[in-house]
């Protein structure tokens, strides 16, 4: 899972300045345009990020989403044609910051995370979203190979609700909504997982139980860490003194906060169970050995007047003249009656142990 990173700058280099070179196996870059109004709407693929400079002269809204890996060139272009700050594009390719919000002159530079979870291994991995909220634009950039906001898109596309009759900022909060709104599905999984060991654990706990829950463990402290900054965030947001958020859709973004913290109320809950099940794992295979232990003290005490009737006997004082002999040895039904009565002995414990309820 990725989790915070540093920045560092190669030596002779100054903050502000683009380094870093494509990761193997990093996704294709794809940038798509979408330019609307109440009444107007387009959408195409941008192959040279200046192909969008003329929608910036329109009174309509911009949005410019960057699919894939950006790199150094195509990030100098975005922050000519839109006046992006240099840290800011920094930001953007060194993926891994801390969610966060900076102010710049006219415009908002938003960084959120993006968990997504490996059902197989219940390991989070986190995708870093950055966001520059302008007066009529907005541009996003998304790492991974697959678009997360088809589903925003279509909305536009199809004009369904409120999205187009507002302003870039309620796109902003359309998109920080789904991304804050995936960790509801994720955490979801993870109360699955946490209730089947739960059940395995009281009936059949196993090492590999363990290793299991140590794993969704360590998913919920790392998902609480990548998280948890979001919720001040949205809470800057709120506070926004720029007026690029417009007071009738601070509303929506107060809604995004509550979804912050029922899903940190939801990480902390299901953190506490975990815990929960450490102790009921350690129970469950201390009851079991106590169990076994009392099976097998059961039949140690049965054996122990057996083994020394057998001892007894098996001492052979046979002497035909002594009377502190062993007549017993010459019975005819000597060894049938011996057996006779181990049976009789053991039975007879086993009855009283059962009276007792010792098993």
């Amino acid at each position: 899972m990725s989790c915070f990173t540093k920045r560092y700058h190669p030596p002779g280099t100054s903050p502000g300045t683009l380094t870093g070179q494509r990761a193997e196996g990093a996704a294709p870059l794809r940038i798509t345009l979408v330019d609307y109004t109440d009444s107007e709407y387009r959408e195409l693929e941008l192959e040279d990020p200046e192909h969008g400079r003329e929608y910036l002269e329109r009174a309509t809204k911009t949005w410019i989403h960057v699919q894939g890996h950006a790199g150094q060139e195509t990030m100098r272009k975005l922050g000519r044609l839109f006046g992006l700050h240099d840290l800011a594009l920094e930001d953007v390719i060194n993926t891994g910051q801390r969610p966060k919000v900076d102010e710049y002159d006219d415009q908002v530079f938003v960084v959120m995370s993006h968990p997504v979870l490996e059902a197989a291994s219940m390991d989070a991995h986190v995708a870093q979203l950055s966001l520059f909220l302008g007066n009529n634009y907005l541009i996003s950039f998304h790492p991974g190979a697959n678009d997360p906001f088809a589903a925003v898109r279509k909305r536009l596309r199809k004009h369904v609700g409120r999205i187009r009759g507002r302003g870039a900022d309620y796109l902003l909060y359309a998109l920080i909504d789904y991304v804050i709104d995936e960790g509801f599905p994720i955490l979801e999984r993870i109360g699955d997982e946490i209730e089947e060991l739960e059940e395995e654990m009281l009936v059949t706990p196993s090492s590999g139980s363990l290793r299991r829950l140590y794993q969704v463990k360590r998913t919920l402290v790392n998902l609480r860490r990548v998280l948890w900054p979001q919720r001040e965030v949205i809470n800057r947001l709120l506070r926004d003194e720029d007026g690029l958020v417009a007071d009738e859709n601070r509303v929506y973004f107060r809604d995004c906060y509550d979804h912050t913290i029922q899903i940190l109320d939801l990480i902390e809950t299901d953190r506490d169970m975990t815990a929960g099940l450490l102790d009921v794992y350690l129970s469950s295979i201390s009851y079991r050995m106590n169990e076994i232990m009392r099976v097998l003290t059961v039949i140690a005490t049965i054996f122990i007047p057996l083994t020394f009737v057998v001892g007894v006997y098996g001492m052979n004082f046979v002497n035909s003249d002594s009377p502190w002999a062993m007549p017993e040895l010459r019975w005819y039904y000597g060894y049938p009656l011996i057996w006779l009565a181990m049976i009789v002995i053991a039975g007879g414990m086993l009855l009283f142990f059962r009276h007792r309820k010792w098993f």
